[in-house]
């Protein structure tokens, strides 16, 4: 699960860098960034429950 976490941040690390170079783009950026956030928390969520159950 962690590999996904990482992959994630990644994905909105380079979302974050395209929103800022790509201004014609930045809506429909934008909603992918915030996919993007929902996620990670997602998976940070999934990953802190499994380590408290184990």
């Amino acid at each position: 699960m962690s590999i996904s976490l990482k992959e994630a941040r990644k994905t909105n690390y380079w979302l974050k860098i395209l929103i800022a170079t790509e201004k014609h783009l930045e809506p429909r950026l934008l909603s992918l960034l915030n996919e993007s956030n929902e996620l990670i928390s997602i998976i940070h969520a999934i990953i802190k429950n499994t380590k408290s159950k184990n």
